[in-house]
């Protein structure tokens, strides 16, 4: 693979925190930050690098790869394969599908580590690649992200299932409000233990990982002794047998379930989240989000046998969220699949923990854009040393649907991205990074995004109603639409109408906060003073003068 060469001398090994800049077709600003990783090389309209990190650097080798582990092992595996099996029609094709997903994350990975390696001490992943790959239009594709961030960066989700398992456990018949209370109470605490300590919560997640990755082995043995047919189960080979029958061809079933494939194999990418708590994080990453992936994708395959060697296809099928219950019931008996329950529900639990630890720090770094009100709010770690601001069946498929497609839109962007960072770096002669991925690979997690934009429009076989949902179609694509328009509109507000109906320019610039927090900070400029604030400030929008730009009068744009 060929990479682009520099024999230019700024580039040698610069202290953290020596600032300098690299004016090709794009203004450049380089520093190093305090995670050991190569220099941080980025447009000047990024949020700055934070040479010390208010949030510390406690993520180690073990915490990176349990992070993986505990996000991609949530509700996914213990509540997708009853639509998955539904959607494909057959237990072969369903089988097929969880290994389609591994391949295409694996893809995945392989793009998020090359973007990691351009900017190895920024947190936040898509928040960054997508600001560094398109900036321009300036600030469209941040205030987007940032919008679409804030809008679904939720967990409902997993608090559904996780109050489902609750009941189950307390074998009671609970309201769709009793539920809604539970899953409330479960992302509350798990929203006060993130506020009160980011060293405990990430030893919390470890745990979690490693009683997820134990549990994962209990139910593969366990479907292995019942394959043996030393068992109360019946016929453990039954599902096994003409395993395609039934196989489906209509394409948005088809298209349904890959999506719930993927977002059972969702958090494979956590850990780029929080690379500038990592140190020297993309050897580290690279090492860690290979192994969660790859041990996890075995694990589920291999779950997925022990299921069918247990509970037949059709019951499965019915089964909705909880056929990890019906497992433990039918290998175990109802009293002991009672208390089993409470398994999957403290796996929601802990994939709760891990996902909101990650989209905070993604909803953090949308804040040192300087593009949401009150960015105080969103970059703060105090008073805890953590960042504070962030944070039924067919809800359940319905709420994977929506979140799937400006998901979808987001990361096809991305992915399109890195080729475009590609072709501008060359065009500066920025020097090669840690890791580049194949191109094919890269186009092969594209298409796979692509894919998913495109196959929930073709109308499902039978009637207009017939989704996993239970209502019209394309309900979840034209909400995702809606989500993306949204984005577009808050962007036209902020920097085209307002600005030109007030007579000013937005400019940006950066501010420390007490905690030592970095951010940028939009000013809104009279037009009359435009020329003097370019001639005092550097592409950056830093003071040339050293004067903090919290000591003025500007008031933030957004």
């Amino acid at each position: 693979m060929s990479r682009p060469s520099s024999e230019k001398s700024s580039f040698i090994d610069p202290s953290a925190g020596e600032r300098h800049f690299i004016h090709a077709q794009l203004d450049y600003v380089g520093e190093k930050g305090g995670n050991e990783a190569e220099e941080t090389i980025q447009t000047t309209a990024g949020a700055p690098v934070e040479v010390r990190n208010p949030l510390g650097y406690n993520v180690g080798y073990w915490t990176t790869l349990l992070i993986n582990v505990s996000h991609l092992v949530g509700t996914g595996i213990f509540s997708t394969p009853s639509n998955i099996l539904t959607q494909t029609g057959s237990v072969g094709l369903s089988l097929i599908f969880w290994v389609i997903g591994f391949l295409i994350n694996l893809t995945g990975i392989s793009v998020y580590l090359e973007l990691a390696s351009y900017f190895p001490s920024r947190s936040g992943s898509e928040v960054v690649y997508l600001e560094q790959a398109y900036p321009k239009p300036k600030y469209l594709f941040p205030i987007a992200f940032a919008v679409n961030g804030v809008l679904l960066t939720f967990s409902s989700s997993n608090g559904i299932v996780f109050a489902q398992y609750i009941f189950r456990v307390a074998n009671v018949t609970a309201s769709p409000w009793a539920q809604k209370g539970v899953a409330i109470a479960g992302m509350t605490l798990v929203c006060a233990t993130i506020i009160a300590s980011t060293k405990w919560s990430l030893r919390i997640i470890n745990a979690s990982g490693v009683l997820k990755l134990a549990t994962l082995l209990f139910m593969t043995v366990t479907g292995f002794v019942v394959l043996s047919g030393r068992t109360r189960v019946p016929e453990p080979r039954a599902n096994f047998h003409d395993a395609f029958k039934g196989t489906s061809k209509d394409a948005y079933s088809l298209s349904n379930g890959l999506v719930s494939v993927l977002f059972a194999y969702g958090g494979y990418a956590n850990s780029f989240n929080l690379v500038n708590e990592v140190k020297d994080p993309i050897r580290t990453i690279k090492k860690t989000a290979n192994t969660a992936l790859v041990s996890v994708a075995v694990l589920y395959l291999l779950v997925n046998v022990a299921y069918l060697t247990a509970v037949p296809a059709a019951d499965i099928k019915k089964s909705s969220q909880t056929t990890a219950a019906l497992f433990f019931k039918n290998v175990f008996g109802t009293t002991a699949a009672q208390v089993l329950s409470i398994i999957p529900a403290l796996s929601a639990l802990g994939n709760m923990l891990a996902s909101v630890t990650a989209n905070s720090r993604m909803i953090r770094e949308i804040g040192r854009q300087g593009l949401l009100p009150f960015p105080r709010f969103w970059v703060s770690t105090r008073p805890f040393g953590t960042p504070l601001g962030p944070q039924g069946r067919q809800a359940f498929n319905f709420l994977v649907a929506l979140k799937s497609y400006p998901d979808s839109f987001f990361l096809a962007l991305m992915t399109l991205g890195l080729f475009l960072i590609r072709r501008q770096r060359a065009a500066a002669d920025l020097p090669p990074t840690q890791y580049r991925s194949w191109s094919w690979v890269a186009g092969v997690f594209f298409a796979a995004k692509v894919f998913l934009l495109v196959m929930p429009w073709v109308p499902p076989k039978g009637t207009l109603k017939s989704t996993s949902f239970g209502f019209f179609y394309a309900t979840s694509s034209l909400t995702g639409l809606g989500i993306i328009g949204l984005c577009g509109l808050y962007y036209l507000l902020c920097t085209r109408i307002l600005p030109r109906l007030g007579g000013y320019q937005i400019r940006q610039t950066v501010i420390q906060l007490d905690d030592g927090a970095l951010s940028s900070y939009m000013l809104k400029v009279p037009n009359a003073d435009i020329d003097e604030w370019d001639r005092k400030h550097d592409p950056s929008g830093r003071s040339i003068d050293g004067r903090s730009e919290d000591e003025t009068r500007t008031v933030n744009v957004v």
